[in-house]
């Protein structure tokens, strides 16, 4: 049995939220869904992508991992969760955008953090998930406008991104300019989202919204 936790706020969904957008969800599910963006983003439950954005339901299409890692093309006929993802959101529901996400105090990036220092792992899967990260570029410029933290969270979010031109799929829709990536991060104190501007290849805050 779900605790009481879940169970209220399932009803509470089911009370407020669902009979709220009823027409919405069954417009979803009988014509589909056609979401705005894939967010890759890192399954840190403080990390509300949909709360982040204030999107609704059919928004966005979210696939979450330890770190918000995007593995390199590898055709080798393993099972690849996330590249599954982001090959059915290009190729499939042909999102204009896809969304790199990290966040501040991110376990994933701090575990692999203490992996360079030396610390045994003792972890079945996390270990050798985080081997994705071998080879990381942090910044200094990252390190010195940042914190030497957000640096490496920085560099993991660049990584990602540039795995993510390793799928064909991707990489000839962005050349077309059907399909824009962004590689984004999220300080959970402050609510504060850094992005990485294409001309610069630096990160700055996300602008201030001008006042409709």
């Amino acid at each position: 049995m779900l605790s009481k936790t879940l169970l209220d706020g399932y009803w509470r969904f089911r009370r407020e939220n669902h009979s709220a957008d009823k027409g919405r969800y069954e417009q979803l599910a009988s014509l589909g869904q056609a979401p705005t963006a894939l967010v890759i983003a890192c399954c840190d439950s403080r990390v509300d992508v949909s709360a982040i954005f204030d999107a609704g339901p059919g928004d966005l299409f979210i696939v979450r991992n330890v770190a918000n890692l995007v593995p390199p093309f590898e055709p080798d006929g393993r099972f690849h969760g996330t590249s599954a993802a982001v090959e059915y959101a290009a190729m499939v529901l042909k999102v204009p955008n896809v969304i790199v996400l990290g966040h501040s105090h991110c376990g994933g990036i701090a575990a692999y953090r203490e992996k360079l220092k030396g610390k045994a792992d003792d972890t079945n899967f996390i270990g050798t998930w985080l081997t994705q990260l071998d080879g990381l570029e942090v910044r200094d410029e990252d390190e010195q406008a940042f914190g030497r933290e957000t640096a490496f969270e920085l560099a993991g979010v660049r990584q990602s991104l540039a795995n993510l031109r390793t799928f064909d799929a991707l990489r000839e829709r962005e050349a077309e300019g059907l399909l824009t990536l962004h590689a984004l991060h999220f300080d959970i104190g402050s609510g504060v989202v850094l992005a990485l501007d294409a001309k610069t290849d630096k990160f700055a805050q996300l602008p201030e919204q001008a006042d409709a």
